[in-house]
């Protein structure tokens, strides 16, 4: 593979690496068949947009039929949006009363932010330095109300086990909302949302979780986690499309919410059609707005369709396999990785001179990535295997100039 560093042990430890060691390994031949870019690019780039799956795209031309062949088919649109709705709760091991489907993250939390306070002392936000920049940029949108924004700096941080120090050092009595990426879009860095959860509910303080670049690559239970609000969308490891997201409101803190946006689909009873008074729902739909994008419904719903019918068990044991390859491959030449040695999710970061250049290089041999942060982010979903790993590390090796090496 052009280097001088390698890997002892199975003759073709790519192969061995992805499928020993477990009694019932992914059929990957079987599950890459149903995503037809996969026969054409090495396509590992999950993190911007999901590969598109032959059963979402029949959804999407299912919509198109129905609007040639009915027309108006609200009745099945809106019970399709409560399917959705269902299919999502259950991934997140939430009930259906606790879940907003919105148009996008940002219009969640913006209907989040709407119901907040900050006149009073408890006025702070804590953020972080790994925030997705909509977060960051509407929490810093609340400061003509009041907010006192804090950011956590953890991009220096080279040791995980400091996080929590830091957390704790930021969270105080004047703490109103602790507002965290699961995993860090730019470096695949994952944080322990559980403990810092735990900091930011003993000063009193609300837990707010984007896990748009984690759900759909590892299991993820709103309880377990503790969280207040869960905001997500599906056009990445979820595997539907644009135009769509999802909110989890935790159950007990629905109704003291009182967002002050709001629109026809947020009423209690939608078909009332009431112009005299806005009645909020009593579930988390009270955080929706106007009339959905009905064109995403079923596509959503088919790309989580994949997720349940393939189990997230076998999908986080290949994500976690085909990274790890990916890891070791890179560490075998000397090229540094912007990932770390933090927990991560389904993305690895390394280092480039010229990232964007990389990113072109890679693209023109068929290779499809991302780039962020003077990095290039490689983000595999379970659908890569080791053919899709040896293309990529073939492809650096023909453009090493561009890597950065220890």
């Amino acid at each position: 593979m052009g280097s001088s560093r390698r890997h002892s042990g199975h003759p073709d430890h790519f192969l061995y690496s992805l499928t020993q060691g477990h009694r019932d390994p992914m059929d990957i031949n079987a599950v890459r068949s149903h995503f037809p870019i996969l026969s054409r690019k090495t396509y590992l780039n999950s993190c911007s947009y999901g590969a598109l799956a032959d059963s979402v795209r029949r959804a999407m031309e299912q919509y198109l039929d129905d609007r040639d062949s009915r027309g108006a088919c609200w009745e099945q649109w809106v019970g399709d949006q409560e399917m959705l709705r269902d299919s999502t709760a259950t991934l997140l091991g939430a009930q259906a009363s606790e879940i907003a489907l919105v148009s996008s993250l940002s219009a969640g939390l913006n209907a989040f932010v709407s119901c907040l306070d900050f006149a009073g002392s408890r006025n702070k936000v804590v953020v972080t330095s790994h925030d997705f920049p909509t977060t960051a940029q509407i929490w810093h949108a609340q400061k003509p109300r009041g907010a006192n924004i804090q950011r956590v700096e953890l991009d220096d941080c080279t040791d995980p086990e400091n996080v929590l120090e830091l957390f704790a050092n930021a969270i105080d009595a004047t703490t109103a909302v602790v507002c965290v990426p699961y995993i860090c879009y730019r470096n695949g860095r994952k944080l322990d949302v559980g403990a810092i959860a735990k900091l930011a509910h003993a000063q009193g303080a609300l837990m707010v979780v984007d896990a748009y670049q984690a759900v759909g690559t590892f299991p993820v239970d709103v309880k377990a986690l503790d969280a207040d609000v869960l905001l997500g969308g599906y056009l990445k490891y979820l595997m539907g499309t644009a135009g769509m997201a999802y909110m989890y409101v935790k159950d007990e803190l629905v109704e003291k919410l009182l967002p002050t946006t709001s629109g026809w689909f947020a009423q209690e009873d939608v078909s009332a059609m009431a112009i005299a008074d806005n009645v909020p729902a009593h579930s988390a739909r009270r955080f929706e707005d106007g009339t959905p994008n009905v064109s995403a419904i079923g596509a959503c719903r088919a790309g989580l369709d994949i997720l349940h019918d393939t189990g997230m068990d076998a999908i986080t044991r290949q994500n976690v396999l085909v990274t790890d390859a990916i890891k070791r491959e890179a560490a075998a030449r000397g090229w540094i990785s912007a990932t770390g040695d933090w927990p991560h999710g389904a993305m690895i970061a390394l280092r480039s001179t010229d990232m964007m250049k990389l990113v072109t290089q890679l693209g023109d041999a068929g290779v499809v990535i991302s780039c962020r942060d003077g990095n290039i982010r490689i983000s595999p979903h379970f659908y890569n295997d080791e053919n899709d790993i040896k293309a990529l590390f073939k492809a650096l090796d023909e453009n090493s100039e561009l890597m950065v090496r220890e």
